[in-house]
């Protein structure tokens, strides 16, 4: 473990920060002391009923009813949580924010800026339920195939509002990826973009409406943003309105209280191996794990502007307007961020005095192979946030050598599964090279061996021993459980079992190594994806590389594919230098048996790399579902490969 921290908060940060203002209120209502933070989540674990009641009164969330009990069991038989209360999850996310304060600050990759302020995103969302009210009812869906704009908030408020759940994939899909997802979650409307921009291009979406309205026969109504005001022929289609001519009628915003344990969200896996799989959120366990991340992990309060790039397609979208909910400021990005340059995109952050930005290991590394060097002050910085995949402890470094030394570097990690995070960061706590800060608060998590014990300090896979409000209520079309138990509970008996590859040190911060269906097994030792990438960042020839097991002779033989920086090419003392280089810093079981050149590296559309895609392939097995690929051009190369 690091011996010393990257970054340490101050005394008065420490005082000043809402985790240790929740935790001062819990010591004098409990009349308990915790030393440390450790001791606080060891608290919220072991009385988890009193954790959650407490965070719903310290926040003032909008509820009827008793919330009591909490919790009718622990166990992960059946979804228990608050089983006498009610909500309304619009009403909660929109109860708080000032009228003149600005609710949505639109940045556009083309410089075209838009700001809603709290009273016209309030305003704009009865006005759309005016019109959707008809249509959508308690538990009905709808569902948005749109950009990062405000429109598609309103949307999911509008929706929510009634009572209704909300679904959405990005602009980027094609027909057959949106037909698979919502042809399962069946919405009533679907709020679709005329087109977008991307990367200085526009993208006509016409011709796929036009074929989803055909193909989608739960469809009663499409209702078209133009956005960028191309202009749209409705002539063409036969259930289609405009937007702007829908929320032309005036109304008061409708709030519909429904059970804690009432469907919000609908989900989806990545989807590479077959149909997604529809996962199922509720509206309290959404709004408790957002409103205890945001606000206590995150710090996020109504005098701060948060900035997370993301599309519509991935949970941290829906995580990101969750902000609303603390009055804040949420910067919204629709976009490239390489459009014009990578530079330009991480600019915002100073010009638009961001307070809070979240990112992905895959942008700092971009950044930094662009040559980033403190251009800008970012004063206003105060926490990054990075997902999607593990934050080498190299990129740590990155961070505080090149882009700031005073910022709270938080790694998070969780999932669309929890539609939230096991691991978090903290800015009541140091931040070491390499590790996560801390443990979620309420969420019992552990590490487990192979034959589930508790290890520390040792590789092991993700676990959560109790069950917590934001875990799924269910799967769409899964009337057996079948589904969700594969998912997550056959590994290790009524415990989830979440798929990552971590160490959990012994002062509770977090290592994580990747997937660990994904994980390596070559001679029976187990090797997480991460340790290898960790040597082949290092190496400057190199953009990107994927390392995947294949079997071979009753084993599993290392594969990485490299794609090589431009005018650069894969030399045999190159190959020889990316193996000695893996053999020297980890072990010569890491060592690729293959190292094999490609144009790309696969990854999905929330920017993680298809590790488990690629092994299917190399094993001679179907992808049948190309639409979760970002990039699928890329693939007939692995494809060439395994015939090879």
């Amino acid at each position: 473990m690091s011996e010393s921290p990257l970054w340490s908060p101050s005394p008065e940060t420490i005082v000043q920060s809402s985790m240790k203002e929740f935790q001062s209120h819990i010591e004098i209502m409990t009349t308990l002391k915790f030393d440390n933070y450790n001791e606080f989540h060891q608290w919220s674990v072991d009385n988890p009923g009193e954790f959650w009641t407490s965070l719903i009164d310290y926040y003032n969330v909008a509820y009827e009813g008793n919330p009591t009990p909490a919790v009718k069991n622990l166990n992960f038989s059946d979804y228990s949580w608050f089983p006498n209360l009610k909500m309304n999850f619009a009403k909660n996310l929109l109860k708080e924010g000032k009228d003149k304060s600005i609710a949505f600050n639109f940045v556009h990759e083309s410089g075209l800026k838009r700001e809603v302020s709290y009273k016209q995103l309030r305003e704009e969302v009865g006005s759309f339920q005016q019109s959707l009210s008809s249509i959508i009812q308690t538990g009905d869906v709808l569902a948005c195939y749109m950009p990062n704009i405000p429109e598609t908030a309103v949307s999911m408020l509008a929706t929510t509002g009634l009572g209704g759940v909300f679904t959405s994939t990005s602009s980027d899909f094609g027909v057959n990826g949106v037909l698979d997802r919502f042809s399962q979650s069946k919405p009533k409307v679907l709020v679709a973009a005329a087109g977008y921009d991307y990367n200085g291009k526009y993208f006509d979406l016409t011709d796929k409406l036009l074929q989803i309205e055909k193909e989608l026969p739960s469809l009663e109504k499409l209702v078209i943003v133009d956005f960028l005001n191309k202009g749209v022929d409705l002539s063409k289609f036969k259930k289609a309105a405009l937007y702007s001519d829908m929320i032309k009628a005036k109304g008061e915003c409708r709030f519909i209280d429904v059970p804690f344990d009432s469907p919000l969200y609908i989900m989806y896996s990545s989807g590479t191996t077959g149909k997604p799989k529809c996962i199922v959120h509720s509206v309290g366990g959404t709004l408790l794990q957002h409103v205890k991340e945001l606000g206590l992990h995150t710090n996020l309060t109504s005098e701060k502007n948060i900035f997370y790039f993301t599309t519509c397609g991935w949970m941290m979208w829906n995580w990101l307007v969750s902000s609303l909910f603390f009055g804040s400021k949420i910067t919204l990005y629709e976009g490239s961020p390489g459009f014009p340059s990578l530079k330009d995109f991480f600019k915002i952050v100073e010009t638009e005095k961001i307070n809070i930005f979240g990112t992905s290991p895959k942008f700092l590394r971009a950044l930094e192979d662009n040559g980033y060097d403190k251009e800008f002050k970012l004063e206003s910085l105060q926490t990054i946030l990075s997902t999607g995949a593990p934050l080498l402890p190299e990129q740590y470094d990155f961070v505080y050598n090149k882009i700031k030394q005073d910022v709270c570097l938080s790694s998070i990690c969780g999932g669309t599964d929890i539609i939230g995070c096991f691991f978090l960061g903290n800015p009541a706590e140091p931040v070491y090279r390499g590790e996560i800060q801390s443990l979620g608060l309420g969420m019992d998590i552990s590490c487990f061996n192979d034959k589930g014990k508790e290890v520390l300090d040792s590789e092991g896979e993700l676990v959560c021993r109790k069950s917590f409000p934001s875990r799924p209520i269910c799967f769409l079309n899964d009337e057996n459980n079948e589904k969700i138990n594969n998912a997550y509970f056959n590994r290790f008996k009524d415990v989830w079992h979440h798929g990552d590859f971590i160490t959990l040190t012994s002062r509770k911060t977090v290592k994580v190594f990747g997937r660990s269906d994904a994980t390596l097994n070559p001679g029976g030792v187990r090797i997480g994806t991460a340790e290898i990438y960790r040597q082949t960042e290092s190496l400057p020839y190199l953009a990107d590389s994927l390392c995947v097991g294949r079997p071979a002779d009753g084993d599993v033989e290392v594969v990485l594919f490299v794609k090589l920086n431009e005018g650069e090419d894969l030399s045999e003392d190159r190959v020889k230098e990316i193996k000695t280089q893996i053999r020297k810093n980890t072990t010569p079981r890491h060592v690729p048996s293959h190292v094999w050149t490609v144009t790309d590296i696969p990854y999905t559309r929330s920017g993680k790399k298809m590790e488990l895609a690629i092994s299917r392939i190399l094993q001679g097995k179907e992808l049948s579902n190309k639409e979760a690929v970002a990039n699928p051009e890329c693939l007939s190369q692995y494809n060439q490969f395994a015939s090879s």
